[in-house]
C-alpha cells in the first residue's frame, strides 16, 4: 500500500489532467471566447486593485477615511458569503461528475483541491473580491500598494479555504443519520441568533470587535513601512491558508464514505399517481406536472431556490434597505435563478429525455411547459426575496411599486428567453441528482453568470432610475419594448425547437 505522502502527491498530480478534461467540454469557439473572458477578468481584477488608489482623494481624510472604518466589515462579509455559497453547493463545484467518478475514480483530496480551484468561477466571488480590493486601494492610497493588497489577496484565499472546510463538514452532518434535523436546527439557530443581534441593535458593536480589524491594520503597516508588524501578520495568513487547504481533505474523505441519504430518499420514494387531466390544455398540464416534479424533487434545485430566495432578502432585511435599492433584487435573483437549471433546461429530463420525446404531444407544448416552470421558479424566488426585504422598507410609493412590477416582469421574460435559447443552441449532458451538480460545466456556467448578471443588473438599475420620477406610467412605458423583444426571442426559440433535427441533437446530448 502506498504511503500517505505518495497518496497526497498523486492526488495533487491528478488535479491538472482533470481540469484539462473539464475544459475540453467547451466546444467550438467557446474555448477562444473563454480565453478572452479570462484575460478580461484578469485585467478587471488588476484595475480594481490599482485604479482606485490613484483617485484624487485616495488615502486621505474624508471619504477614504470613512471607508477605512468599513473595511473590517467588508473583509468579514467575504468570509460569510463564501461559507453560504459553498454550503449551498453541497461542498463546492464538482471537478468530476458523480457518474463519471464511477469509471474514473479520483481521490477525495483531488476533489477537494479541484473545488477550491473552481471557486473563482463564480460571479459573486469575483464581485466581492473586486469590491474589497478596490476599497482597500482607495482607503490606503498608492504608497506601497502591492504590499498593501497582498494580505487582502491572501485573506480572500483563506476565506475560500475556510468556507470549503465548513461546507464539507456541514455536508457530513447533513448525511448523518439524523442529518436533516441537525442541519435544520443549525440553520434555525443561526437565523434566530442573527435576528436577536439585529433586534438588539448590537450589529455595530459586534463588528467593532471583528478579528478582521487586524487584517485592515496590515495595510497601514505596509504603507508606513512598519515591516516588524507586517511580516508576522502575512506569515500567519500563509500558514492559515496552508493549514485550511490541508484540513479540508479530512471532511472530504469522511464525506466520500457516507451515503447520500437525501438524494437516495428522493429517488426511492413512492408518489401517488394523480388523475389525468381531461379539461382544456390537458397536454400542457401534464407536461407542467412532469417539469415541476423534476424541479422540486431535485436536491440541488430545491436547495438553490431556497438559498436564492431567502439569502438576498435576509441581507436586505438586516441592512434595512429602502425601495430605491431593493429594485435591483429582481435582476439579482433572476440571473441567479436561471443558473439553477434554466441555462440547460432540458437537463431536467436527463436519461428520460428519450422517453419524453416519444410522448404524443406537440413540441411546442413541451417547450411552453419548460418556459412556464422556469418563469415560476424565478417569480417565486423574487417574490420571497422582495417580501423579506420589504418588511423593514415599508409600503412602496406608486412609482416604486410600478417600477418593481415592471422590472420583475421584464427580467423574468428576458432571462427565460435567453436561458431557453442557450438550452437549444448549446446543450450539455448533466445529472442534477447530486447535491453538487450544475446544469453545465463550470467554465460555461461562469460565462452564463457574467452575461446574465450584467444584463439584468443594467435593466434593474434602469427601472430603479424611473422610480424616482413622479409618474407611475413611465416604467410601464419603458417595459413595453423589453417585453416585445423578449416575446420575439421566445418565438424564435419555439420556431427553432420545431425542427426535428434540433430536438434530436438536444435530446441526444442531454440524455447522454
Amino acid at each position: 500500500m502506498p504511503s500517505w505522502t505518495e497518496r497526497v502527491r498523486r492526488s495533487v498530480a491528478d488535479v491538472g489532467p482533470l481540469l484539462r478534461f473539464r475544459a475540453a467540454t467547451l466546444r467550438g469557439h467557446a474555448r477562444r471566447r473563454m480565453a478572452i473572458v479570462a484575460g478580461v477578468l484578469l485585467g478587471c481584477t488588476l484595475a480594481a486593485a490599482i485604479v482606485p488608489a490613484y483617485v484624487a482623494d485616495a488615502g486621505q481624510e474624508g471619504r477614504a477615511g470613512e471607508l477605512l472604518l468599513l473595511l473590517p466589515s467588508a473583509y468579514l462579509g467575504v468570509l460569510g458569503i463564501a461559507i453560504v455559497s459553498a454550503a449551498a453547493a453541497g461542498g463546492g463545484r464538482e471537478l468530476l461528475l458523480r457518474d463519471e467518478g464511477v469509471t474514473f475514480p479520483v481521490s477525495p483530496t483531488t476533489d477537494h483541491l479541484g473545488s477550491l480551484l473552481l471557486a473563482p468561477l463564480n460571479i459573486a466571488w469575483l464581485l466581492q473580491t473586486w469590491a474589497v480590493l478596490g476599497a482597500t486601494a482607495y482607503a490606503w492610497g498608492p504608497d506601497r500598494l502591492l504590499w498593501v493588497q497582498l494580505p487582502i489577496v491572501l485573506w480572500v484565499l483563506v476565506a475560500t479555504a475556510a468556507a470549503q472546510v465548513l461546507a464539507w463538514s456541514y455536508e457530513c452532518v447533513r448525511r448523518s443519520r439524523h442529518g436533516r434535523f441537525a442541519t435544520l436546527a443549525i440553520v434555525v439557530a443561526g437565523a434566530g441568533l442573527a435576528s436577536l443581534v439585529v433586534a438588539a441593535g448590537r450589529v455595530t458593536a459586534l463588528l467593532d470587535q471583528a478579528p478582521t480589524i487586524r487584517l485592515a491594520l496590515l495595510g497601514g503597516a505596509a504603507r508606513d513601512g512598519r515591516w516588524a508588524d507586517y511580516a508576522p501578520g502575512l506569515l500567519l495568513l500563509v500558514l492559515a491558508l496552508v493549514a485550511l487547504v490541508a484540513l479540508g481533505a479530512v471532511p472530504a474523505h469522511r464525506l466520500a464514505r457516507m451515503p447520500t441519504r437525501e438524494e437516495s430518499a428522493l429517488e426511492t420514494s413512492h408518489y401517488a399517481p394523480r388523475a389525468t387531466p381531461h379539461a382544456w390544455a390537458a397536454d400542457l398540464r401534464m407536461m407542467l406536472r412532469l417539469d415541476r416534479a423534476g424541479v422540486w424533487r431535485s436536491v440541488p434545485l430545491r436547495r438553490g431556490v431556497a438559498v436564492l430566495a431567502v439569502l438576498p432578502g435576509a441581507a436586505a432585511l438586516a441592512g434595512g434597505l429602502g425601495w430605491d435599492t431593493l429594485l435591483i433584487m429582481p435582476g439579482l435573483v433572476g440571473s441567479g435563478g436561471a443558473l439553477l437549471f434554466g441555462v440547460n433546461a432540458w437537463c431536467l429530463d436527463g436519461g428520460g429525455g428519450f422517453w419524453r420525446e416519444t410522448l404524443p404531444v406537440r413540441p411546442g407544448v413541451a417547450l411552453a411547459a419548460r418556459a412556464i416552470v422556469l418563469a415560476e421558479v424565478l417569480l417565486i424566488a423574487t417574490g420571497v426575496t422582495v417580501f423579506l426585504a420589504g418588511l423593514r422598507a415599508g409600503w412602496p410609493a406608486p412609482t416604486e411599486l410600478a417600477a418593481l412590477v415592471c422590472a420583475t416582469v421584464v427580467v423574468t421574460l428576458m432571462v427565460t428567453g435567453r436561458a431557453l435559447q442557450w438550452s437549444v443552441t448549446t446543450p450539455y449532458a448533466a445529472d442534477l441528482r447530486s447535491a453538487r451538480a450544475t446544469p453545465a460545466p463550470p467554465a460555461a456556467m461562469f460565462g452564463y453568470s457574467v452575461r446574465l448578471a450584467s444584463v439584468t443588473t443594467l435593466v434593474s438599475l434602469l427601472f430603479a432610475a424611473t422610480s424616482r420620477l413622479d409618474d407611475w406610467w413611465v416604467p410601464v412605458l419603458l417595459a413595453v419594448p423589453f417585453v416585445c423583444f423578449g416575446a420575439l426571442r421566445l418565438y424564435r426559440v419555439a420556431r427553432r425547437w420545431d425542427d426535428p433535427a434540433v430536438r434530436g441533437r438536444v435530446v441526444a446530448t442531454v440524455a447522454g
